[in-house]
């Protein structure tokens, strides 16, 4: 049986190896790319047709900016450090795959994600952590099982992204050696605080103050501040400072000579990619707190949407509006966002 699958192709590198491994495997490979108004569509076409697949163009500017572009402008607004790649897989990215792939009866999608997916012993749909370091899956812990079930990730076995860029020169793919995206697709050049500029979504200058509520001195904002910080703060002090808390209701943000660490965290609006996990009261897994490998242990208390969360050693600067994402060793059991 012939199998269609469609692929999220964006014109990198990532997601055309991922097309050219597809092919491989004998699935009928259909490009989706996602036209937003960040460029690549030429590439994408080029790709398509140096592997000689259809390619549809899904318009989604819209909802780039509804469920994704207006949630991180207000995150900073209200204090907080947004995650947007969490945001807009599932309500975007995922939505516009599944969508068309429903509508040509497709009965898979893909990505160039580095990730896995598997079964388990009752053939339950897992989501797993990459083998490469790069490994994305903390990007993809608010995807239903019902989605999971429907993903390959042909580049979940890859050792690292040169192999990836490699494997694309061998097979003379046009953007082998294109460079990578940005973290904030919709802010190029990365400057955060100039793109909240122009919407209006700034906040004005405030004081700097410390624990007592001692005046340091001047911010420029607090959007372009986050807990945790030490550098670009501008304050002298009698050693290094870090930003210890954003003041939204008095445009003030605290600052102190220690550095920042927790021990509990609550996290709200959890995805329990792996509901089984949250069945039977609190259980113990590993959690990142942020995009990168490392890991704490911890117990994990469920309730519902929402979790209780003790490390077993403090985190450093757990901050609100981060992605918490468990683990059960590559299984990715589900993630929620940081109060």
């Amino acid at each position: 049986m012939e199998y269609k699958v469609v692929l999220g192709l964006s014109g990198g590198v990532d997601s055309a190896v991922a097309a050219a491994r597809l092919r491989e495997r004998g699935l009928i490979v259909h490009g989706l790319f996602l036209e937003m108004g960040l460029g690549g569509e030429d590439e994408a076409r080029a790709v398509a047709d140096s592997l000689g697949i259809p390619l549809h163009i899904a318009h989604r500017a819209p909802e780039l900016e509804h469920e994704v572009c207006a949630y991180f402008a207000q995150e900073y607004r209200s204090g907080r450090t947004p995650n947007p790649c969490v945001v807009c897989n599932p309500t975007v990215k995922f939505k516009a795959l599944v969508d068309y792939a429903d509508e040509i009866g497709a009965a898979f999608v893909a990505t160039g994600h580095y990730a896995r997916t598997g079964w388990d012993a009752e053939g339950r749909a897992l989501l797993l952590r990459a083998k490469s370091p790069k490994d994305q899956s903390y990007m993809l812990c608010r995807l239903p099982r019902e989605i999971i079930a429907r993903c390959i990730f042909p580049l979940g076995e890859a050792e690292n992204k040169d192999e990836v860029r490699a494997e694309a020169r061998e097979r003379a793919v046009p953007v082998a050696d294109r460079p990578d995206s940005m973290d904030v697709c919709f802010i190029p050049d990365g400057d955060v605080a100039g793109w909240l500029e122009k919407r209006g979504a700034a906040l004005p200058a405030g004081d700097f103050v410390d624990e007592a509520g001692n005046v340091l001195g001047r911010h420029g904002g607090i959007h372009r501040y986050t807990v945790g910080q030490r550098r670009g703060l501008g304050v002298a002090a009698e050693g290094r400072l870090f930003v210890h808390a954003l003041d939204t209701a008095h445009n003030r943000v605290v600052l102190g000579l220690d550095d920042v660490y927790r021990d509990t965290i609550t996290v709200s609006r959890v995805n329990w990619c792996a509901p089984e996990y949250a069945q039977d009261g609190p259980f113990s897994c590993g959690v990142r707190v942020r995009y990168s490998k490392n890991e704490t242990r911890a117990r994990v208390e469920p309730t519902g949407d929402r979790a209780c969360v003790q490390f077993e050693s403090p985190v450093r600067a757990p901050a609100a509006g981060q992605a918490a994402v468990f683990y059960d060793g590559d299984i990715v059991i589900g993630g929620g966002f940081i109060d």
